[in-house]
């Protein structure tokens, strides 16, 4: 019988080849770069939230506030991102991401685009 080849298991029906074939060691570097890509994207944001603070149109005191807090919430997930970025490339099979550990970096996000409103409005 001539046709195209297949690969070794292919139409068995078990389904174990499919998983067998996967490269585990990409998933974690796809993961660090989103957590990196995640801290860049961080640092733009507190960047131009202290410009907005300290070059606005008048510097009060509720807008450089809100921009230190920026910069701290931006520290904060730098120092998650750090955390996770450590766990991923310390082992072949890294853990799962911890409930806390996620709750905190979305609280961090959360908490910067408030401080965002607040240099918007203010």
């Amino acid at each position: 019988m001539t046709g195209t080849p297949r690969a070794p298991g292919a139409g068995t029906g078990t389904g174990s080849t499919a998983t067998a074939d996967r490269d585990p060691g990409l998933q974690p570097e796809r993961t660090r770069l989103a957590w990196r890509r995640t801290t860049l994207a961080g640092a733009v944001a507190a960047v131009l939230a202290t410009k907005a603070a300290l070059h606005g149109p008048g510097a009060s005191a509720v807008t450089v506030a809100a921009g230190a807090v920026c910069c701290v919430l931006w520290l904060g997930v730098l120092r998650l991102a750090h955390r996770r970025i450590r766990a991923l490339a310390a082992t072949g099979r890294p853990p799962a991401l911890t409930p806390a550990h996620a709750a905190a970096v979305a609280l961090c996000t959360v908490a910067t685009a408030a401080c965002g409103m607040v240099l918007v409005l203010a």
